[in-house]
């Protein structure tokens, strides 16, 4: 069996997740290579969740019952650990969503109904990048379209990463709000968060980061980043569906407008007005994801008790390794870094003329799981000029052997189409 340097006890790890025996196809044990797309669950996080259901379950915030009082402080409690998780300043700057998608259409609309300084209108700029998630360029187009912006973009380079040669040009004193993800979806570049920040601060821009690839394999510190918004998802990171996080920072939580009406995000209600309650309940109307929200708790501790640092040297020995495999494949060119030089646990790549929905029916009758298609990250795939990809992607379960049977599978993948 390959040893790499930084790896993490991957055999004990992988016991606390059950899928990970799961056969299929005939007795196949299955290489579960698809983990930018939903990573799998330790028991530790399923059990918190059987045990909400079991014997805590009830609405949060409106009961004086034990029932209540017990969900309130579970889902409450599950605000504190991400806060801890993500080095926020306060756990008020921590909202609850159904997922990172919805996190950025918060965002969105907040600016586009917000007073000035933040109003977006038709004398500002919006800016992305040509390697967003669709969930971090519709909110935005939404939005430019609604008020008249204009939405500008950094380009990609032929390595896959972001052409900042003209930042000063893109992000100018017109520009109101910066939005980009830490790390690509489909290519896996570590983005130069530290350079567009500064250019984005020079203008007065507000800053949002889609982190939703980065929240669970690397330590994310929301002060260090010095971002105004960070979005991610829980079931990304060992957590359950249906639960996402957007942080923000107080002061602006405090003066920008809500994005839903409804129960628990009010102070007071009349038939001719309204008053909101602080943040964060002012952005969480409705019954919250409470089960979801103590699931991503369980999940938080179970990654925290790891170590965040840990789980990131685990990534980079595994994505060295498999670069350096993937390149020995002929025909097989990687979209995106050809290193694991400021790239995450990602590797999309096309293989010669085979189309990349065949090569993932292959590889899955061998048990091989990876994701195929153009990964919700259309405009990379017209840049390069191809229909889609097949993407492996890596977590702190994956290992060597893992990588060796995607490419053995990927030789099996040429040989079927000749």
């Amino acid at each position: 069996m390959t040893q790499l340097p930084g790896l993490l006890d991957t055999e004990a790890i992988r016991k606390d997740f059950p899928i990970l025996d799961r056969q299929v196809h005939d007795g196949k044990k299955i290489v579960y290579l698809d983990n930018a797309a939903t990573s799998q669950k330790p028991r530790q996080v399923l059990d918190a969740l059987s045990a909400y259901y079991e014997r805590h379950n009830a609405n949060v915030h409106r009961g004086v019952h034990v029932l209540a009082e017990e969900a309130t402080a579970l889902y409450e409690g599950a605000r504190d650990k991400v806060a801890t998780f993500i080095n926020a300043p306060s756990r008020n700057e921590v909202i609850f969503t159904k997922n990172a998608s919805e996190s950025l259409n918060l965002v969105a609309n907040m600016l586009g109904w917000a007073d000035e300084p933040y109003r977006v209108d038709h004398e500002t700029d919006i800016v992305i990048t040509e390697m967003e998630h669709h969930s971090n360029i519709v909110p935005w187009q939404l939005l430019s379209q609604r008020t008249g912006a204009k939405l500008k973009w950094f380009g990609l380079t032929d390595d896959g990463r972001l052409d900042l040669s003209t930042i000063d040009e893109v992000i100018t004193d017109r520009t109101k709000v910066v939005s980009f993800t830490l790390v690509s979806n489909l290519l896996g570049t570590v983005n130069p968060v530290e350079t567009i920040i500064r250019r984005a601060q020079e203008v007065g821009a507000l800053v949002v980061i889609d982190a939703s690839q980065a929240a669970p394999h690397m330590v994310l510190d929301v002060q260090a980043l010095q971002a105004d918004f960070v979005a991610f998802t829980g079931h990304k990171m060992c957590g359950p569906t249906g639960i996402g996080v957007l942080w923000g920072r107080q002061e602006l939580l405090e003066d920008l407008p809500p994005f839903l009406g409804g129960g628990e995000m009010i102070e007071t209600v009349s038939m001719h007005s309204s008053t909101y309650a602080p943040a964060p309940h002012k952005f969480e109307a409705g019954t919250p994801p409470i089960a979801q929200a103590v699931g991503l708790g369980a999940a938080v501790d179970y990654l925290a008790a790891i170590g965040m640092d840990k789980i990131a040297a685990h990534e980079h020995a595994i994505t060295e390794y498999a670069v350096k495999r993937l390149l020995e494949v002929p025909d097989l060119r990687i979209i995106g870094p050809s290193t694991a030089e400021d790239r995450g646990a990602t590797i999309s790549f096309t293989l010669g003329d085979i189309h990349p929905h065949d090569v993932g029916q292959v590889l899955d009758e061998q048990g091989i799981a990876v994701r195929v298609g153009h990964h919700c990250a259309r405009p990379v795939c017209l840049r390069y000029g191809i229909p889609a990809t097949t993407r492996a992607s890596f977590y702190l379960y994956s290992t060597p052997g893992e990588v060796d049977a995607l490419v053995e599978g990927l030789e099996h993948v040429r040989n079927f189409f000749g």
